[in-house]
């Protein structure tokens, strides 16, 4: 069983027990969150729309950090131009929690 959250403007295929990193979202480590539902998929068959948003699913924060360092060079070969950057995006650790469909 499995099911299709959304967070953050993006969507994840998540399990239960699963650790998924999500972009950064409000909130302490311990605290809880509730996701929007897409689709869950289980043993009898698929479901979507008003079925799907009456599965509720959540999850604990277990993690709030930052990622790896990205650079990003900007390169003219003729005019000395040379600008390098950095950029870590900021991610949250959620540990889905078990979740029945009714």
């Amino acid at each position: 069983m499995y099911a299709v959250i959304r967070s953050g403007g993006k969507q994840y295929r998540v399990v239960p027990g699963q650790r998924v990193r999500l972009e950064k979202l409000g909130g302490k480590v311990g605290a809880k969150v509730n996701f929007d539902v897409v689709a869950v998929r289980t043993d009898e068959g698929l479901l979507t729309g008003d079925a799907a948003a009456r599965v509720k699913i959540s999850g604990k924060i277990v993690e709030q950090g930052r990622g790896r360092k990205t650079l990003v060079l900007k390169y003219k070969k003729t005019n000395q131009y040379k600008i390098l950057r950095g950029h870590r995006q900021g991610y949250t650790a959620v540990e889905v929690s078990p979740f029945r469909v009714s």
